[in-house]
């Protein structure tokens, strides 16, 4: 049996991997729990470099689960966004997935923003640019999970690099200032501020929800501050405080905000992505319960 210290120590890449190439936190626990079983299966002293192996192994039950994955987001109801990962601060979501080891920032390989743009790729491409671009796997370790050479996934690499660059905001602001916008916004809502909310939006600012038909959001993108700006407070008409709570937290590495119902046991969580300009150019609203199940909400 495969040294099963060697599989803890690489734990928290293996999910980091596996959440980054399927934007689902249940598919990465599937993954990471598959690589576990056949880690265990494995010989001792089978694998040279368990760090490469794991990575190797997880990554290609990922690419296997992405063929049926993109299958059923066709079908999906409305937009379809990442199951986000929520945390009370940076240092928790960091430790949640990554290994020390790797070094990588989150709040950029993880953006709800990146992880959108991601779902517009084949599975190889997508496979390929979280492993190169993220990880830094040498080209012919990811021919090995794609089946192409390694040339192919060089190519595969640069295409997907090309659609990030062009669908992908740079994080412009710092933790500071992001805040501060996500604080501004909440500050609008709560207020009932039509003006303070045009303050706060860009004027291309674009609004994403997932109900996945589960529970009412919209079903199209609603673009343009002052149109997002009317969405945002006919949604607050609803929002009871004496019974729900409102937090600011980390979501998918920066500030978000998480709405929590602890009679109703549910919740809805809202990422920013804030323009150099210091205004919010995006607003993604997961809905959806079967995406926030993995939650703990008495923890938020």
């Amino acid at each position: 049996m495969a040294e099963l210290s060697a599989f803890e120590e690489h734990r928290g890449r293996l999910w980091g991997v596996a959440y980054r190439i399927t934007g689902s936190v249940a598919d990465a626990d599937d993954a990471v729990q598959e690589a576990w079983l056949r880690w265990q299966a494995l010989p001792d002293g089978e694998a040279a470099d368990p760090r490469a192996y794991l990575t190797t192994v997880v990554s290609r039950i990922c690419y296997d689960q992405l063929g049926s994955a993109r299958s059923r987001r066709e079908t999906y109801v409305g937009p379809w966004l990442p199951e986000p990962v929520v945390a009370a601060s940076a240092d928790d979501a960091e430790a949640l997935v990554l290994d020390p080891q790797d070094r990588v920032t989150l709040d950029e390989s993880v953006s709800m923003a990146l992880l959108t743009v991601l779902e517009r790729l084949t599975p190889a491409e997508r496979t390929a640019f979280v492993l190169h671009d993220v990880f830094a796997v040498p080209f012919p370790e990811i021919a090995e999970v794609v089946g192409r050479t390694p040339e192919s996934v060089r190519q595969l690499a640069s295409r997907a690099r090309k659609h990030v660059r062009a669908g992908v905001p740079r994080r412009a602001v710092d933790r500071t200032e992001h805040r501060r916008a996500v604080e501004a916004f909440l500050a609008a809502v709560a207020g009932g501020e039509f003006d303070g909310l045009l303050k706060i939006l860009d004027p291309g600012v674009v609004w994403r929800s997932d109900g996945g038909g589960k529970v009412t959001a919209a079903r199209v993108p609603v673009v343009g501050d002052e149109k997002v700006a009317r969405f945002v407070q006919r949604l607050a008409r609803g929002f009871d405080p004496a019974r729900m709570a409102v937090l600011v937290r980390d979501v998918n590495g920066a500030p978000g905000l998480v709405f929590v119902d602890p009679v109703g046991e549910q919740a809805a969580v809202f990422a920013f992505t804030v323009a150099e300009n210091g205004l919010i150019a995006g607003i993604d609203a997961v809905l959806n319960p079967d995406k926030l199940r993995h939650l703990d909400l008495d923890a938020l």
